[in-house]
């Protein structure tokens, strides 16, 4: 089944740019020219993803992208920016969006990174599990039997990391490079904090266990 790709720009070449590069491919292409547009064209039928340049007239996108998710619309947004600036970057993920790249871009990049999109909303959700302990790998949610457990991002990591070797002792090291990504930032005494507060939060009996000088073991 073909995808359908609901592209929103304002600048006319890219636009038409946009609109060959997805035909290309294969998708089924729609295309508004501002805000309101694209609000309307959702509203007749929801494409599979959306591609939307931040620097819209009128509507903008960002005012786009909260829109459509205050309205349930939970299919992937990757926006168009033209400044590479942090701020906007994270402005752009608080908004909904799923993915953004900067302009000028390669469209082989863009393709990539929309195919990526595609694949991530069709995946099931993953579930790890160990003895009574399950973790909702996209929700970051943990259930102790049948309680739910709220865990901060760090936690949740943290634990995945654990969940994903069960039986088998993960190095600090390990943890501060897969979790933390830099061991010179942070040092390995947060490690031991978080594994802290992960025990107090999963509760009895404990199934993460301390090696001495190494690191640490989820086991019975």
């Amino acid at each position: 089944m073909t995808a359908a790709v609901l592209v929103v720009e304002d600048d006319v070449p890219i636009r038409r740019m946009l609109e060959r590069t997805f035909e290309a491919e294969g998708y089924g292409v729609t295309a508004a020219a501002d805000g309101g547009a694209a609000l309307a064209a959702v509203e007749r039928a929801v494409p599979d993803v959306l591609v939307v340049d931040i620097g819209l007239p009128g509507i903008d996108g960002l005012s786009v992208c909260r829109r459509l998710r205050q309205k349930g619309v939970t299919q992937p947004i990757l926006l168009l920016t033209a400044r590479d600036a942090v701020a906007e970057r994270v402005a752009g993920l608080d908004a909904g969006a799923d993915d953004y790249l900067v302009k000028p871009f390669a469209t082989e990049e863009l393709v990539a990174r929309v195919r990526a999109l595609l694949r991530r909303g069709q995946e099931p959700p993953e579930t790890l599990a160990f003895a009574d302990l399950r973790l909702d790998v996209q929700e970051r949610t943990a259930w102790r039997g049948e309680k739910a457990i709220q865990l901060s991002r760090r936690e949740a990591d943290v634990l995945e990391l654990l969940l994903r070797n069960p039986r088998h002792v993960v190095a600090r090291d390990v943890v501060l490079d897969r979790v933390w990504g830099d061991i010179s930032s942070a040092g390995t005494n947060v490690v031991d904090r978080y594994v802290s507060y992960l025990r107090r939060k999963l509760g009895e009996p404990q199934l993460i266990h301390t090696v001495r000088g190494v690191g640490f073991r989820l086991d019975r």
